[in-house]
């Protein structure tokens, strides 16, 4: 997708130990509001590699308030193809989300389904990856979902609100009103997902 790439402030008592080879983080705004793409260059040598995750300035700066992060989720993934999502959490406090994929490769997949936008019932996706230590940044209101496409990739999620199962909801990966176009077959779909309502029966 396109967009306009802009360099985050730092913040100093979040930053990772200082690099000469460490540039800071760039975001990259969407087609849907609110959906950032933000990219990280990983810093290696000889011992590995080094990824600073998450800042807590740069986190307040994009989301545009002070949020605390309430969860911290790993889903790991051994099978390319296997699909989980679209799911969302309603109600209050809202939640916001920031994904990046620290093992494999995933093609990552937002829908906004946010009652009075624009583009409700839109889509846009991102492949994240452990090599481009990119991550998204997904707002209140928009539903995720992602499909594997290396085996054994991992996701972190860091959620600025508790998980409140009463307040699960989603939409279909395959709604023909959203038209998703997945890269691989989908595969390994739980039972959970292949019950969400589609657009339409949404509020």
């Amino acid at each position: 997708m396109a967009g306009v790439w802009k360099t985050s402030m730092p913040s100093p008592c979040c930053a990772a130990p200082p690099s000469p080879e460490m540039a800071e983080p760039s975001h990259r705004v969407t087609a849907l509001e609110g959906v950032l793409e933000i990219r990280r260059q990983p810093h290696g040598d000889h011992r590995g590699r080094f990824l600073n995750v998450f800042r807590r300035g740069e986190w307040n700066q994009l989301w545009g308030a002070e949020r605390p992060i309430e969860q911290v989720n790993l889903s790991q993934n051994p099978r390319p193809g296997t699909v989980r999502g679209l799911h969302l959490q309603r109600g209050m406090p809202a939640e916001v989300r920031l994904v990046t994929c620290v093992v494999g490769r995933v093609w990552d997949v937002v829908v906004d389904l946010r009652p009075h936008s624009a583009t409700r019932g839109r889509w846009v996706a991102v492949e994240l990856s452990a090599e481009t230590g990119n991550s998204l940044l997904i707002p209140t209101g928009c539903a995720h979902g992602f499909q594997v496409l290396e085996p054994d990739s991992t996701l972190l999620y860091l959620h600025g609100a508790p998980y409140r199962p009463v307040e699960e909801s989603g939409v279909r990966w395959d709604d023909p009103q959203l038209g998703i176009s997945w890269p691989m077959e989908p595969k390994e779909l739980s039972e959970r997902d292949r019950s969400l309502p589609r657009l339409e029966g949404l509020p």
